[in-house]
């Protein structure tokens, strides 16, 4: 008999910490709507709904994403039917600030490369998957994107990208990448003396 897939949300996400039963609830309100990779998605906003104030962010499809659009009242009704849902929601925001407290604070105290590697470690954590050669890094992101997200030039992207694959750390492809030796990456985001230092 051929099981049912089961979603894998992300470490950490407001999804991943509820409960089956609320999710499953959550996940049968709205309406389904997919979007292809490059779209950009104006739907992001739970903090939105719940103080009523405008979206502060968009976010850019990397891949096919399959979503479920709830309005704020829907929402708003969730949230009463589960009052630990809010503890969840809160502590879903409170990692992603701490998230962006910690790239504002590489921003300023590590050089392009550091930075990089730091981000390719949190999403290999985030969104990772196990195989043969190490740990597939499942969302597509090309390297315009990562310099992008580290605030570098795609230049400086490409040169940390030759030096990690010829130390072994990384295989990569078009918008694939594998990372081979997790230790070696952590050691280069930790900017280890050994590792060369190249300008943005």
């Amino acid at each position: 008999m051929v099981q049912p897939l089961v979603p894998r949300w992300a470490p950490g996400s407001f999804l991943a910490r509820l409960p089956a039963e609320q999710c499953a609830g959550l996940l049968s309100l709205g309406v389904v709507r997919q979007f292809e990779a490059g779209r950009r998605l104006l739907l992001l906003g739970e903090l939105a709904a719940l103080t009523g104030n405008p979206r502060i962010a968009t976010a850019t499809a990397c891949g096919r994403v399959v979503s479920r659009v709830l309005t704020g009242a829907e929402f708003h009704r969730f949230m009463r039917r589960y009052p630990d849902a809010a503890l969840n929601m809160a502590a879903a925001m409170g990692d992603r600030l701490q998230w962006s407290n910690e790239r504002r604070t590489d921003f300023a105290a590590y050089p392009a490369e550091v930075r990089l590697a730091r981000l390719l470690v949190e999403i290999a954590r985030k969104c990772g998957r196990r195989t043969e050669e190490g740990i597939s890094i499942g969302i597509a992101l090309s390297q315009p994107e990562l310099a992008t997200m580290v605030g570098v030039s795609e230049a400086t992207v490409q040169k940390a990208f030759k030096e990690l694959r010829g130390n072994g750390v990384l295989r990569t492809g078009y918008r694939r990448i594998s990372v081979l030796d997790l230790p070696a990456l952590r050691a280069y985001g930790a900017g280890a003396d050994d590792w060369p230092t190249m300008t943005g």
